[in-house]
């Protein structure tokens, strides 16, 4: 599956779903990740996709300072996936995302 295109991402926080765009441009097995923020603030990262197994990880910059994001998940379909987001020291977090439909 190549997961290139947009998607919406959402993750399930203690404040309830968040939902913010997410481009994913994918190269065989390396992943570059542009992420949108619900402010507007855009992130880029990288990662990897292998077989279904979708990898990567976000530096954002937020008022207490930077926090690393790592986000593993498993794609189930071209339009799909889901996974667990590692949030700095903040525990881990549930994700799903949907490509969008153009």
């Amino acid at each position: 599956v190549n997961v290139t295109g947009d998607w919406e991402l959402t993750v399930t926080t203690p404040r309830g779903e968040r939902t913010s765009p997410v481009k994913f441009v994918q190269e065989g097995e390396k992943l570059t990740v542009t992420m949108t923020s619900p402010r507007g603030d855009e992130s880029t990262g990288e990662g990897t996709v292998k077989g279904n197994e979708i990898e990567w990880t976000i530096t954002r910059t937020t008022p207490r300072g930077e926090m690393t994001i790592n986000y593993k998940g498993t794609i189930e379909d071209e339009n799909t996936m889901s996974g667990q987001a590692q949030m700095g020291d903040f525990g881990s977090m549930e994700w799903k995302a949907k490509r969008k439909v153009s």
